[in-house]
């Protein structure tokens, strides 16, 4: 099993530290505190994004540029669906 190329025994090695250098008492404390701070992390990202998607809104600016590069990119990829789908069929 590889998560972010680290394999099971290197996990094992770094909970190995964890519980060595904090205890086993203290991991509960540590981890709820890292999951309150991903928590603020992500409500913080989410007022970022509602007060730029308000202020673009006010100044009637076009908030659905996502979806038209969206559409742009889809197109490109059919098209480029439909050369490699020759290319496939004559290298046969």
């Amino acid at each position: 099993m590889q998560f972010l190329f680290i394999s099971g025994g290197e996990i094992f090695f770094i909970m190995f530290v964890v519980v060595m250098v904090f205890g086993a008492d203290k991991i509960p404390g540590i981890a709820k505190g890292l999951g309150k701070g991903m928590r603020q992390l992500r409500d913080a990202t989410d007022d970022i994004k509602r007060e730029i998607q308000k202020s673009a809104e006010k100044q009637g600016m076009d908030t659905d540029f996502a979806k038209d590069i969206k559409k742009e990119l889809d197109e490109v990829k059919k098209n480029v669906e439909d050369v490699t789908g020759a290319v496939k069929r004559s290298s046969k």
